[in-house]
């Protein structure tokens, strides 16, 4: 039986199988979104971004309303890190702030550009070269603002931060979710789709049975890994039922070949003369020819039999009239009642007959051999066969069926008769039970499903 503690390979398999594209995906992601941040097509991170901040924060206004510059300390380490630090800051009403050495080429732009939001200016042209600078209109404690300053220095690791955190949560983020929600969605699909094959051989293994000799596992479309395995359980299934025909054909030859010398006891012990010893003898080589006949039965019982009409009435007398010398000889009265003239099951006459046979054997050997073996018919009840001996433990009403089983104390008999009884009940849809006797004894009682 499986145990809900043991590993799942399916399962194991869709985890390794999600873990791995998520990682796959991660990477492809964060490797496109490198891409798109180096050509600047996604987020560009400018060092003149870190001083127009710096710079526009800086900006106030006095009791006059004049645009001042303050020097803050976002400003000072920003010189600290630019010693040529330049800019020029203008608002909309021309006021304007300069700071450094500001390149002649940028001295005197004005409201040239007011009209332009932002723009980058640098020329090497003619053997004259002016550096790069950047202009931008930027909100500021002052109100907007143009600053135009260099465009040397580095990006702060916070702004760095910053956008990477953005592009995590704009991008990468949503990305990775659908990649996850994909994954667990067609993973198992997938994964299901590949053991498809196996199912309908674990389904095939359910249907392995005794009595279903030459069954095996389907390999058609099983995953060249787990064929070797399949292909070890058909060979191992295929000794298997060589050594089972090997062991019934045994079992059938022991018990044909016990007939003749029990029939050769029988027929001595019939020239003897009357007394206890005969009578001892006699039931011994009975337990023997029930012994070879239940070897026999057996072997029927792996057979296949077309079910034909049963009269159960039939059968119950035949079964008493041919055991009643060995009952009575046991100190026993053989009864036999019915409720009806006419009780008909569809089944095995020969194995209905054995399994009552058998009943009406083991209430001889267990009845303590005295008082009545009756052998009841009903339709509603079936067969019930019963004696006034010691009877059995509660405790022991369900395994006394169990093969080669003897309760304790009786060593009459061999432990399958009652088993038989079962095997033969089975076959036949009905089944037997052990049931309480009012006076004590045993009473077992045999159905099957009524004909028609």
């Amino acid at each position: 039986m499986m145990s809900a503690s043991q590993p799942s390979l399916r399962w194991r398999l869709v985890s390794r199988l999600s873990f791995l594209q998520t990682i796959f995906l991660s990477l492809l992601a964060v490797l496109i979104v490198a891409a798109l941040w180096a050509t600047g097509s996604f987020i560009s991170l400018q060092p003149e971004d870190e001083t127009i901040n710096a710079i526009s924060h800086s900006l106030a206004r006095d009791q006059n309303g004049t645009l001042v510059l303050k020097e803050t300390s976002t400003l000072a380490a920003r010189r600290g890190d630019l010693p040529g630090l330049w800019f020029v800051v203008r608002d909309r009403s021309g006021a304007t702030i300069k700071d450094g050495n500001v390149p002649p080429a940028y001295a005197a732009i004005g409201a040239a550009l007011d009209g332009v939001g932002q723009a980058r200016f640098g020329s090497n042209l003619g053997g004259s070269i002016v550096p790069a600078a950047r202009l931008q209109w930027v909100s500021s404690p002052a109100g907007e603002v143009q600053v135009l300053t260099g465009m040397d220095g580095n990006v702060s690791t916070v702004r760095i931060l910053g956008a990477m955190s953005i592009v995590f949560f704009s991008a990468l983020l949503p990305l990775l979710i659908v990649t996850a929600i994909a994954t667990m969605i067609a993973a198992p699909l997938v994964v299901r789709r590949a053991f498809s094959s196996l199912d309908s051989a674990v389904a095939r293994a359910g249907q392995i049975d005794i009595n279903c000799q030459g069954t095996r596992l389907p390999v058609d479309d099983v995953p060249r890994e787990i064929l070797p395995l399949v292909e070890a359980v058909n060979d191992a299934l295929r000794r298997l039922d060589e050594g089972y025909e090997r062991q019934k054909r045994l079992f059938s030859h022991l018990a044909h070949e016990w007939r003749t010398p029990v029939a050769i006891l029988q027929t001595r012990l019939d020239s003897l003369p009357a007394g206890p010893l005969k009578e001892r003898l006699f039931e011994d080589t009975v337990r023997l020819a029930t012994l070879a006949e239940q070897f026999l039965d057996l072997q029927r019982l792996n057979h296949r039999f077309e079910p034909a009409s049963v009269d159960l009435v039939d059968v119950a007398e035949h079964v008493v009239s041919e055991l009643a010398p060995l009952a009575i000889a046991a100190n026993y009265e053989p009864c036999f009642v019915r409720d009806e003239e006419v009780v008909e099951v569809l089944g095995d006459r020969m194995a209905i007959e054995r399994a009552v046979t058998n009943l009406v054997q083991n209430a001889i050997q267990h009845g303590g051999r005295r008082g009545r073996i009756t052998v009841h018919v009903a339709r509603a009840t079936g067969i019930t066969v019963s004696d006034e001996g010691s009877g059995i433990p509660e405790e022991e009403r369900d395994r006394i069926f169990e093969p080669f089983h003897r309760l304790q104390g009786r060593t009459k008999g061999f432990g399958l008769g009652l088993n038989l009884v079962q095997e033969i009940a089975r076959l036949h849809g009905g089944k037997v039970c052990a049931l309480d006797e009012p006076t004590g004894g045993a009473a077992f009682r045999l159905s099957f499903p009524m004909a028609g």
